[in-house]
Order: C-alpha cells, then sequence, then structure tokens
C-alpha cells in the first residue's frame, strides 16, 4: 500500500486556518475517492473535504473542533499500489493508535493594552486572536483566566467568543445616557431570552462593527422609473424560461446596469490599503443572499463585466441556490470588489446598508412599487402610475465624494431607464 496525505487546502485569499467540524469517518473505514471525509469551517464559509482516492484511513491526526492550519495533514490514508492486493479484514488491522503531535516551540505573546505591553508566555495567540483580544479590552488577568481549546492548549477564536458570551451574562453591557453620562446597566429578568449568537452571525457581526470602524459611511438614493422593465419582464418571463430553462428575476436588470455605470466610474470598484487606492479591473460583483437560517451569505460573480445577461441570470441563480443549500466553494464567496444587496426583496423601501470591506460602495435596491407620477408627453404634463424603485449607495467618503457617488448614481439611473433587452 501507499500513503496519501489528507491536508487543510488552500480556500482563498485571507484564509489561513480552518476548523475541524465534524469527522465522517474513523481509523480502519474503507472509503472510495470523493467520498466526505470531514467538514471544516473556516471564518468565511463551511465546507467538505473529501478522499482524494480509494483507500483505508489510516489515522486522523486531529479532533473535532480542532484548529488547524492551511496545508496542514490531518488524516493519513491507505491506498492500493498493486492491482494483485487486497484489503485486509477491518478485524485483523491494527486498531487507531494516537498520533503524537509535535508539540510546537513555545513563543511568547504580546498584548497591547493601554498603551502597556502585558507579555503571557506559554500561550499561543494568533493575529485574529490578538485583535478580538485588543478589540474587547481582555486584560492580562482575564486571559490568563481562558482555557484554551487549541492545539497545546492554544486559545482560539471560538474560546474569546465563549469567554465574551459568559462575561456578558452577568450584565456586562452598558447604555450611556446622553443627558447625564451616567452607565445604567441592561438586567435580565426572569422572563426575557436569552439567545447566544451562532458561528455565523457572531462573524457576521464582527465584519459589521469592523466594516462601520474603517470606513467613512455615506448613504445616497435617488429613485429611479423601471416601468419599461417590469413591463418586458411580465410580458416575456415565459418565454425567457423557455428559451433559457431558467427564470428571470428584477435582479439581473439592476446587475448589468451597475456593471455599466462601474465601467464609467472605475473608482467604485477600488480597495483602499492605508493611503493607497487599489482599482480592480475585474469586476466581481457581491450579491449579498438570505439563507434559510436566517442568516446572509455573500456570493460572488467573477469577472462581471464579461458577462451579458443571459450569463448574468445563470450566475445570479446558479449562487443563489447552491448558497442556500450550503453548497458553496470557498473561493466563490473571495474577492469580491463591489457589491449589491437586494433589500425589497421583503418590500423594504429603501436602507442604508453597510459596506462590505476591503470595498469602498454598496448598492441597496428598495422594492419595486407602483407610484403616482408626473409623465412629461408631447402635450403636456399628466399624472400617471408608475413602477419605481429607490437605489441606495453606501460609500467610503475616504476615498469617494457626494459628487462622484451623484454621477454614478446618475449613471445607473439613466441606465435603468433607457435599458434595452436585446438578445433576451
Amino acid at each position: 500500500m501507499s500513503t496519501i496525505e489528507i491536508k487543510i487546502p488552500a480556500m482563498g485569499e485571507g484564509i489561513i486556518e480552518a476548523t475541524i467540524i465534524k469527522w465522517h469517518v474513523k481509523p480502519g473505514d474503507f472509503i472510495k475517492q470523493d467520498d466526505v471525509v470531514c467538514d471544516i469551517a473556516t471564518d468565511k464559509v463551511d465546507s467538505e473535504i473529501t478522499a482524494p482516492a480509494d483507500g483505508r484511513v489510516d489515522s486522523l491526526l486531529f479532533k473535532e473542533n480542532d484548529i488547524v492550519a492551511v496545508g496542514k495533514t490531518i488524516a493519513i490514508l491507505k491506498t492500493m499500489t498493486a492491482a494483485n492486493e487486497t484489503f485486509t479484514n477491518v478485524a485483523s488491522e491494527q486498531q487507531f493508535q494516537t498520533v503524537a503531535i509535535p508539540a510546537e516551540q513555545k513563543v511568547e505573546s504580546t498584548v497591547s493594552q493601554n498603551n502597556d505591553v502585558i507579555k503571557k508566555d506559554f500561550i499561543f495567540l494568533s493575529p485574529l486572536v490578538k485583535r478580538m483580544v485588543q478589540e474587547n479590552n481582555i486584560s492580562h488577568e482575564e486571559l490568563s483566566q481562558i482555557h484554551g481549546s487549541g492545539i497545546e492548549g492554544r486559545i482560539t477564536k471560538d474560546d474569546i467568543l465563549l469567554f465574551l458570551s459568559k462575561k456578558s451574562k452577568n450584565i456586562t453591557t452598558s447604555v450611556v445616557s446622553p443627558s447625564n453620562s451616567i452607565s445604567q446597566p441592561i438586567n435580565i429578568s426572569a422572563n426575557d431570552t436569552l439567545v447566544e449568537m451562532d458561528r455565523v452571525r457572531k462573524l457576521i457581526a464582527e465584519h459589521m462593527v469592523r466594516s462601520k470602524q474603517t470606513s467613512a459611511h455615506v448613504t445616497s438614493f435617488v429613485e429611479v422609473d423601471v416601468s419599461h422593465i417590469v413591463a418586458w419582464r411580465e410580458a416575456n418571463k415565459m418565454q425567457f424560461q423557455q428559451k433559457h430553462g431558467i427564470n428571470i428575476t428584477y435582479l439581473p436588470f439592476f446587475i448589468d446596469a451597475t456593471i455599466k455605470a462601474i465601467l464609467d466610474y472605475p473608482i467604485m470598484n477600488a480597495s483602499v490599503v492605508e493611503t493607497k487606492i487599489i482599482i480592480h479591473k475585474a469586476i466581481n460583483l457581491g450579491i449579498a443572499t438570505a439563507l434559510p437560517n436566517d442568516n446572509l451569505i455573500v456570493p460572488v460573480i467573477k469577472n462581471a463585466e464579461q458577462l451579458n445577461m443571459v450569463g448574468i441570470v445563470k450566475s445570479l441563480n446558479d449562487l443563489a441556490q447552491r448558497a442556500r443549500a450550503n453548497q458553496l466553494k470557498p473561493d466563490e464567496i473571495q474577492g469580491g470588489t463591489f457589491s449589491i444587496t437586494n433589500l425589497g426583496t421583503f418590500g423594504t423601501l429603501a436602507g442604508t446598508p453597510i459596506i462590505n470591506q476591503p470595498q469602498v460602495a454598496i448598492l441597496g435596491i428598495g422594492t419595486i412599487r407602483k407610484m403616482p407620477a408626473v409623465i412629461e408627453t408631447p402635450q403636456g404634463d399628466a399624472i400617471g402610475i408608475r413602477h419605481k424603485v429607490i437605489l441606495s449607495l453606501a460609500y467610503d467618503h475616504r476615498i469617494i465624494d457626494g459628487m462622484l457617488a451623484g454621477k454614478f448614481l446618475n449613471k445607473l439611473t439613466y441606465t435603468l431607464e433607457h435599458l434595452t433587452f436585446e438578445n433576451l
């Protein structure tokens, strides 16, 4: 038999480690190629690791809930090396033994707080954990009380979140009264319900707070007449489905118009790194998608500027369906350069969306509704019923001013109101 190491794969920019959520195999199991070996979770997405070949599971090197660096071997698979070899009976195989994991060299981690440097020996603190410690003002004494659940007693992100959760249950949140600046504790009564955030909701909360702390958020609004789009879709949606085998919603029209507006104003398709502006050539559109468990994920349509309307519809539907089925690949939620959120799905008129870092803008689409409007005709002005929608553009005022945002929205409005339906 030959040996194959099953490793944590590279899963996109910024992902350096993953948590083993569940093992689907045990030592001694015979598995086939592409069978699921384990489920893993990262800061971005949950995923599966599958077997690269047929074989027998020789050993598992980590336990469930262990955090493992990208590239690390997590399991050993024994495979056939010759056609005449056969696997022996499982009962005759040597039983699984605990694999000794070499201890990493102990390191000193420093946590800066209140301009003092606190040294804590023999504790592993990843960059993410260090940032969480600093952002939540966890003192040296509090840090020493946290039991690390990672390898070699390493303090993990989940350990920090658990510590903060326990801390909050004892009236940890205070509200400062604007009138007298006296801290008022929030009491939990017997009739209240205390619900712990799940892992995804904690990540969303962390990303949203960090975005507000990073970017100078400003939101501009515009009202757009989309009557002709509504009329075309009502008249042609069945024919479109028969021709292309897929349903067309209103969202692809907004995506197509957004792409055209970005091509005219590429600064909207940018990122900020310290004092440098990175203007991205590829337009990778992140589309906020609600999940059945009420959480949110943002799959990305890569190189959207290369797609026609039919391509946009197919990519959008495919990503949305697999997002709701938890079947997205890690790379499919990475690398977004501009985001769109459809606020109108549940009847919301407008909103002020939060920028998805490190992007600099996000477009919110309100609900389409019938409105009385003044219509200009050759015979003069008249009152008519039109389908209108409010668009909200949240942008990073560090690099985008109101004038530029206004021009972008004006281009977007013109494109939507003069949209043609060729090749559909």
